[in-house]
């Protein structure tokens, strides 16, 4: 009988999105979008990420632009930004909110580090989990007799086979960053 990993592997897929979209927020030397996309704006009632309510263009390597879609919302992105802990003063014109991300201290390189560390821990804890239910399923259909034990053990070298590639994808994903942080 094959066993569906199906849901394993979509999950360690999603884990990885997840630890990516993370870890893309996390600033580097370089102006990104990504350090933006997710501050929280209250617009229209509700709160909106800014990406939802601006467009968000690099000019330069040290440069972003916040253009908002309604420029009746300009104050209340100037003051999210203002309020994101950023380093950086946001600069308000008449179309557009013009960021300078602040180059890098030392100190800042090795907190912005340890917390794509403590992402990383996060998404490999839950990988581990994905894992233990995929194995708990496993032993379950061993004990009702629906797989032999040779099967159950074939089952798990594949299920842990699967959780490595996904961890080493995490792995590889943090050095990048890790590196990005560095430069």
């Amino acid at each position: 009988m094959a066993y569906d990993f199906k849901k394993l592997e979509e999950k360690i897929s999603g884990i990885a999105k997840h630890f990516e979209e993370e870890i893309a927020s996390l600033r580097t030397g370089r102006a990104t979008p990504a350090i933006l996309e997710n501050i929280r704006v209250e617009a229209y009632g509700s709160s909106n990420s800014l990406k939802n309510v601006a467009s968000i263009i690099t000019e330069d390597a040290r440069t972003l632009l916040v253009q908002p879609w309604d420029k009746a919302l300009m104050e209340k992105l100037a003051k999210a930004l203002e309020s994101s802990n950023l380093g950086s003063q946001p600069i308000v014109t008449k179309d557009f909110i013009r960021i300078s991300v602040p180059p890098l201290t030392e100190e800042r390189r090795k907190s912005l580090q340890k917390v794509v560390k403590e992402k990383l821990e996060e998404a490999k804890i839950s990988l581990r989990k994905g894992r233990d239910e995929v194995w708990k399923d496993i032993q379950e259909k061993e004990k009702n007799k629906t797989i032999s034990e040779n099967e159950k053990f074939r089952l798990k070298d594949q299920m842990e086979e699967k959780v490595k590639k996904g961890v080493e994808k995490l792995e590889e994903l943090a050095t990048r960053k890790e590196k990005e942080i560095l430069e």
